[in-house]
């Protein structure tokens, strides 16, 4: 019991031998003990020194004529013997435990510069907007892009901007957007212009996250609000086995995806008098291909649901068809979409 206070096994074998006596010989205590004579008077006047044991002093008149008597020696109290070795062992080990602190964090930030920083945690509004304009804007060669649910840190004018400043470098800008993403006419108008200056758009059902990977060297993802205390909170993550598979869960999606607005599809162009399709019609067609029912085409695009069954109608008549599946087939052999 003792050891974890700084006394060998031996040294505990003579304290406990002398809890059961008032006071004992260093001959009582080796027998008690175990141990031989010469080592037990040892070890009591070691602990005798550290305070641990006292020599029990005999008055004069006591003395014998043959000679002194051998030392007695008895316990100092533990509550005044062993306190100072219990605060000095609580010492240690809050010494130990805060150098145990150190040391794994110098680890972490070692390992952390030897990966070259795969992981850097944003939190903040600012800061995360910062840090997602400076990825768009910074690209030189591609942008990939997951859109998804309604801008929380990035105010979408902000995007827009960014978007076209990309655009007007010659990025190759990708994005894939998730199906609920398009919810307002503004929305589709501002991303039908900005697949009329270059953007390549698919869509899909549903996505797993938001995300933009820049040059394919960097990416960032929001974090759940939920661990940041509420705050928007982002990674950036930095060349690594995750970037390549966030790269490859795009390119995924992106195959699987159903391209809308293409470039060339009449957007931007007049009509080419009345046996063309409207840019309005083009705009509910490819809403309706890429899955979205009549009522929420009507309600996204700020019409009425008959509105959009009567501009469905005219593209069957122009087509010379009696089925919506028929008017998907002419409208990708003919090219408007």
């Amino acid at each position: 019991m003792l050891q974890a206070l700084g006394l060998s096994p031996s040294e505990e074998a003579v304290y406990t031998a002398l809890l059961v006596r008032p006071s004992a010989s260093a001959q009582d205590v080796a027998l008690q003990a175990g141990l031989g004579e010469a080592e037990s008077d040892r070890l009591l006047l070691d602990l005798a020194a550290r305070g641990l044991v006292a020599v029990v002093r005999e008055s004069v008149t006591a003395v014998p004529e043959d000679g002194p008597r051998p030392a007695r020696y008895r316990l100092t109290p533990p509550s005044v013997a062993l306190a100072p070795l219990l605060a000095e062992q609580r010492n240690a080990l809050h010494l130990a435990e805060t150098a145990f602190s150190k040391l794994t964090e110098q680890y972490r930030t070692t390992a952390a510069r030897t990966a070259g920083g795969v992981v850097e945690v944003v939190v903040g509004v600012e800061q995360v907007a910062h840090r997602f304009l400076q990825l768009q804007r910074g690209a030189q060669r591609e942008l990939l892009v997951f859109l998804v649910g309604e801008p929380i840190a990035v105010p979408r004018e902000d995007t827009d901007t960014s978007e076209s400043s990309a655009l007007e470098r010659g990025v190759d800008f990708r994005v894939v957007a998730d199906k609920g993403y398009l919810s307002g006419h503004e929305v589709v108008q501002d991303v039908r212009q900005a697949v009329a200056a270059g953007l390549a758009l698919r869509l899909a059902d549903s996505l797993p996250l938001k995300m933009v990977v820049s040059d394919r060297e960097r990416a960032m993802v929001p974090l759940d609000m939920t661990e940041s205390g509420g705050e928007p909170s982002a990674i950036v993550v930095h060349p690594s086995g995750l970037l390549t598979a966030l790269v490859h869960l795009f390119e995924r999606e992106w195959a699987q995806g159903r391209p809308m607005f293409t470039p060339g599809a009449g957007v931007g162009e007049e009509p080419a008098g009345d046996q063309q399709p409207t840019e309005e019609e083009l705009e509910v067609l490819a809403l309706l291909l890429a899955g979205i029912s009549d009522r929420r085409a009507a309600s996204e695009l700020g019409l009425s649901i008959r509105t959009v069954e009567r501009r469905v109608r005219r593209l069957m008549d122009l087509s010379g068809v009696e089925s919506r599946l028929q008017l998907g087939w002419h409208a990708a052999r003919v090219g408007w979409l």
